[in-house]
């Protein structure tokens, strides 16, 4: 016997794998578009020469997974969707839940990304832009007294409009998911806080001096106030002795 390659069993390929192997390439592919329908559900069995059942665990993988959605009832066959970051996000939240990935790590990518795209937006934002991030500061103002639910929805606003003044379409989708997944594991700690106001006020001032930075062209003031004020902000939600990868991307700034 060898002793080279060690080889495993093989484990046949479910035919509904298979199924949404070719409608993932089809929409890849463009031959499928949002909002375009796939043939009914007889339809599909026709084409695919599978069982019902097969047919039909293939959509439920391909609902499951985002690409698709079927409405009881409905004589026509599953819609195509747009893109959506909410898989992902939900997917990381699971990741950090299960330890897989620590807060700590989850927040030090975000602070990355975060600083980039403020770094970006402030060196090519349009006019346009720099009033969209205004008119939410103003918003998030508003909300401080409506309550967290209210200002976080604002929060949001502010960041997806610099991703957007940052041209980058990849740090547009990341910051999405990293903000959601670590929103999903600490909004609700933030908005049931004795001091909740005084987080949001504070919240506002950090996302106040980013603008400033970003209005006044500078991308690196941008890029350090941003990692800085997340680090002061979200550090508390983190183990002491987990806090080293923050800190050094904020002492890198200072330095």
């Amino acid at each position: 016997m060898s002793d080279g390659a060690q080889f495993r069993q093989v484990s046949p390929v479910r035919l509904y794998q298979r199924i949404v192997e070719q409608i993932e390439q089809a929409i890849v592919r463009g031959d499928l578009k949002p909002g375009q329908r796939l043939p009914s559900e007889r339809e599909l069995v026709t084409q695919f020469g599978a069982s019902r059942p097969t047919v039909r665990e293939a959509l439920r993988v391909l609902e499951s997974d985002g690409l698709v959605r079927s409405r009881p009832g409905d004589p026509n066959g599953p819609e195509i969707l747009p893109f959506s970051s909410a898989g992902l996000t939900k997917q990381m939240t699971r990741l950090v839940q299960f330890d897989n990935v620590s807060m700590a790590e989850l927040i030090s990518f975000r602070m990355i990304l975060d600083g980039s795209a403020s770094s970006l937006a402030a060196r090519l934002r349009s006019e346009e832009e720099l009033s969209a991030m205004e008119r939410t500061i103003a918003v998030m103002s508003d909300a401080i007294e409506a309550g967290y639910e209210e200002f976080g929805k604002a929060d949001v606003a502010f960041h997806e409009a610099v991703a957007v003044a940052s041209r980058n379409s990849l740090i547009e989708v990341c910051n999405q998911v990293v903000r959601g997944a670590v929103l999903a594991l600490i909004s609700d700690k933030v908005a049931h806080a004795h001091n909740s106001a005084a987080l949001m006020r504070e919240s506002l001032r950090h996302h106040q001096e980013v603008l400033e930075a970003i209005r006044a062209g500078d991308g690196q003031a941008a890029a350090r106030i941003s990692r800085r004020k997340l680090y002061e902000y979200y550090a508390g939600y983190v183990p002491e002795n987990e806090r080293g990868p923050l800190l050094a991307l904020v002492e890198d700034e200072e330095s």
